[in-house]
């Protein structure tokens, strides 16, 4: 009986690991919806991976995970000819993503679009307009 209620759990668990691979990622649409007034959202909008911007801004961000961890920023890589034509739309009408180019899209925890940038964005840059955000400094005044 024991063997029997082990086998089940084991199967149950690979069956739930499968589908756990196979399971569509969520909309992007739908990843923002979920950040709002939780995190800001930092997209990283590219052709490819292989984007030599894509690249460099990538560079720029590897070295202050921690000050982006401070400031509630979700980072996301969005690769344009990747995704699916839902989500296109969306990032081509709402998000105003160019079907070829590189962009970065600051989206606050209102979800507004607060900053967008078509070449690599420094991370002093970066971190001045999240600071200069209300809602930031509220949460810069608050004790830990």
């Amino acid at each position: 009986m024991k063997i029997t209620v082990s086998l089940l759990l084991l199967t149950l668990l690979l069956h739930c690991a499968a589908l756990a691979q196979t399971a569509p990622a969520a909309s992007l649409a739908a990843t923002l919806k979920a950040s709002k007034w939780q995190k800001r959202v930092l997209l990283l909008c590219a052709p490819n991976a292989d984007n030599a911007d894509l690249r460099r801004q990538q560079q720029l961000l590897a070295p202050v995970r921690a000050e982006l961890n401070t400031r509630d920023l979700l980072v996301r890589e969005v690769f344009t000819s990747q995704l699916p034509p839902a989500d296109q739309r969306y990032a081509r009408e709402q998000l105003k993503v160019p079907a070829n180019g590189f962009v970065v899209i600051l989206i606050g925890k209102d979800g507004g679009v607060k900053r967008r940038e078509t070449s690599p964005l420094p991370p002093a840059q970066l971190f001045s307009t999240i600071d200069a955000m209300p809602m930031r400094q509220q949460e810069m005044r608050r004790p830990n």
